[in-house]
């Protein structure tokens, strides 16, 4: 593959935004060439990097689903494996198998204004490294890095005589039947696993330094049969997904004005799944409901499995690793012969990719989001940053809707860049996202900013950003159009 091949857009990631957006540009771009960029070796992101037990969506797949293609399956959570097989029908629907390239790193992108080009430096399997050009950018990488996770430094990990695993890195032959099994963690990951495991485990523990809020939601809808029976599937996948958006969006709204009374309901519907004796301080957390996301837990299983004696929940503070298991700070000790890290992601913006515009380096975190798509002084590029209280994919829809949009208009003005500036001193830049999540408070000084103001405002709200960004004028002030001179003497024909 030679230095100069070229492409009016690349996509990096082939996860469930990457494939997303491909499939937008397929439909509404139909004249622009494309390519996805994908590091690994198969499509579906998260859903083909993890596969720990019980692996499953923690929004419901009406609304985690393409707006473009119905979800058929039965469940409404639904497991890894389904997903995959779900963004995998929609690559081959949209034949966008030649346009994916695997085991493709992007290391590094750099934008010349004068070319209105990107020239991004690419890692193959090999080691080499091959040079592809582009002149729009899209960043779908996600949030988090697929090769590191964060794992905080335990004191005595080499005393420990069993496995310590990371659900990112689950090992393929593990088998856990009849072990004591301790989970460190108490978000997502950690209230799927625990149910799943008891399966074949003898026991398995939830050990958390504090609680999070959980929620119990069904596996299926009986709403979702009865409209499938009467209406055609493409009718009926919209009504459920506009009715679970706004089931979504009362409940954030209900729990940010009304803490206390959303705090009381969410333990209320714990401690009636529960034993009468059980101890509900492991399910009290410090902090108001939906400053961390809520944990979905499908039909209870989690609270059928403490009921049924198989799993616990403890509540402490680790000192260090033994031989056995975990020494607590209460003096308390968790014998296992796992024990397992779920202890988050390690995050990272655009990929790790290092980022630079005419030779000088581009700071993420000097920079404000514009609509929740693009970065401020970042030209020919978008970001596909999903809702941090809602489903990813309804915010990703909207951004590859907008960006389409944008590429249209910008063919139709004639121009071949486009940048978002900043003009308003009286915008206040407050954090990206708005979250006390570990995981965030950790890089908050590495990520993106957002403005006080429209455009540079982000929303969590999907009903209002479909009206603003589907509405959006696109010759808003804000937006940098040009058509560099040498633009149009190096532009190369489209492979």
């Amino acid at each position: 593959m030679s230095a100069s091949e070229y492409f009016d857009v690349i996509i990096i990631g082939a996860g469930l935004s990457g494939i997303g957006a491909a499939c937008h540009l397929k439909k509404e771009c139909p004249n622009k060439s494309f390519a996805i960029l994908e590091g690994r070796d198969a499509i579906g992101g998260t859903w083909d990097l993890f596969r720990y037990p019980g692996i499953r969506s923690d929004s419901d797949m009406f609304t985690l689903g393409y707006e473009f293609k119905p979800w058929t399956n039965k469940k409404g959570i639904a497991d890894g494996e389904d997903i995959r097989h779900y963004i995998r029908e929609a690559a081959n629907e949209h034949q966008l198998d030649n346009h994916i390239q695997f085991g493709q790193k992007v290391k590094n992108a750099r934008f010349d204004s004068q070319q209105a080009r990107w020239t991004l430096d690419v890692e193959q399997k090999d080691g080499t490294i091959k040079t592809i050009q582009c002149n729009f950018l899209m960043g779908c990488t996600g949030y988090y890095s697929y090769d590191e996770a964060f794992t905080p430094e335990f004191a005595g990990r080499e005393d420990f005589n069993g496995k310590v695993i990371h659900p990112q890195f689950w090992p393929e032959d593990y088998d856990y039947s009849d072990e004591n099994v301790v989970v460190i963690g108490s978000g997502a990951t950690a209230v799927t696993l625990i149910p799943s495991m008891t399966d074949k485990a003898r026991h398995v523990t939830m050990l958390q330094r504090s609680p999070s809020y959980v929620i119990t939601v069904p596996q299926q809808d009986t709403m979702v049969a009865a409209l499938r029976k009467l209406l055609p599937e493409k009718w009926a996948y919209r009504l459920i997904r506009g009715r679970n958006v706004s089931i979504t969006l009362a409940i954030y709204r209900f729990c940010q004005r009304f803490p206390n009374a959303a705090r009381k309901f969410l333990q209320w519907t714990v401690k009636k799944q529960l034993p009468a004796d059980f101890d509900m301080s492991h399910f009290t957390p410090k902090y108001n409901p939906w400053d961390e996301r809520l944990c979905a837990v499908p039909e209870g299983d989690m609270f059928k499995a403490i009921s049924a004696g198989k799993a616990s929940v403890v509540t402490d503070h680790i000192d260090r690793f033994i031989d056995k298991g975990i020494l607590l700070k209460s003096g308390k000790v968790l014998e296992a012969d796992t024990i397992i890290t779920a202890t988050g992601l390690k995050v990272q913006m655009l990929g790790n990719v290092e980022v630079s515009i005419d030779g000088q380096p581009f700071i993420p975190n000097q920079s404000m989001s514009y609509r929740g798509v693009m970065l401020e002084n970042l030209p020919n590029f978008a970001m596909v940053f999903g809702y941090t209280n809602a489903s990813w994919t309804l915010k990703a829809d909207l951004i590859s809707n907008y960006v389409c949009r944008l590429l249209n208009h910008m063919d139709a003005k004639g121009v071949t860049q486009v940048t978002p500036r900043c003009h308003d001193n009286s915008i206040n830049r407050i954090p990206f996202i708005d979250m006390q999540s570990g995981y965030i408070a950790r890089v908050k000084n590495e990520i993106p900013q957002q403005g006080d103001q429209r455009p540079w405002k982000l929303y969590q709200n999907y009903f209002l950003d479909m009206s603003l960004l589907k509405m959006a004028s696109m010759d808003d002030p804000a937006l940098d159009y040009a058509r560099p001179v040498m633009a149009k003497q190096a532009e190369p024909q489209s492979a």
